[in-house]
């Protein structure tokens, strides 16, 4: 007879590398539209094709790469676009803290390498297995990780080469890509949520939207996304049955 132990072995030994890359397929829309889009902004910017590869490489985020584009434009000194950067990529200290639980068994150069390419949208397909009571492992993550950073770098580059064809991303709605994207994962996880959890989880996006008006009437959207994301999901934890 096989025990729980042995089962939730095997389920861990299905998710394999090819199948991390499988699962992310559906993310690269969102990752090739703003990707490009972003490309097309460094450009716009005054930056080179290399300078981009290098941004989208390095930096590799989305809202803080078109951020670094708008305050290289404005001649902003260097201090200021490395703390406000440091700042919107904050959030990943959460992302990567809040999966990390599910990754203790393995070592920390291994911990190291899922954690430093973590992304909203690989935490957001890694929480949807939670969610569904599945289990992820370290090399489900990876195929995930890796493919859409090459997926993210190769479509920033594309769009800086065609950078002087398309001046305005928006017109192509390019810039609703990604939120597009989130919106179909948010969509994913309250389907697979029990019925007695609903009530709970719809009451702490309300939180979250009321926290994002009050907070951005005060300090800027970066900063508060950030406290309404603290904020919230303290609140999430303490109240989570």
């Amino acid at each position: 007879m096989i025990t729980e132990k042995e089962l939730v072995h095997s389920n861990e030994k299905l998710l394999t590398f090819k199948q991390g890359v499988k699962d992310c397929i559906p993310t690269w829309l969102g990752y090739i539209s703003i990707g490009f889009a972003a490309g097309i902004v460094g450009v716009s910017s005054k930056l080179s094709i290399v300078e981009i590869a290098l941004l989208s490489g390095l930096v590799y985020a989305g809202a803080s790469q078109f951020i670094i584009c708008a305050l290289l434009a404005a001649h902003s000194p260097a201090m200021a676009i490395i703390l406000t950067t440091f700042i919107v990529n904050l959030r990943n200290f959460l992302l990567s803290a809040t999966i990390a639980p599910y990754f203790t068994k393995y070592s920390l150069v291994k911990n190291l390498g899922i954690g430093i390419f973590v992304t909203d949208e690989s935490f957001g397909l890694a929480m949807n297995k939670i969610v569904k009571g599945e289990n992820i492992n370290d090399h489900w993550m990876n195929g995930i990780n890796v493919s859409s950073y090459i997926i993210w770098v190769v479509s920033c580059v594309i769009g800086a080469v065609c950078g002087n064809w398309i001046p305005d991303p928006k017109v192509f709605g390019l810039d609703f890509a990604v939120t597009a994207m989130f919106a179909a994962l948010l969509i994913l996880q309250l389907q697979s949520i029990k019925s007695s959890k609903i009530k709970h989880y719809l009451s702490l996006i309300a939180y979250m939207i009321v926290a994002m008006i009050i907070f951005s009437l005060f300090v800027p959207s970066h900063l508060a996304v950030i406290l309404s994301t603290l904020i919230v999901a303290t609140i999430g934890v303490v109240t989570d049955k």
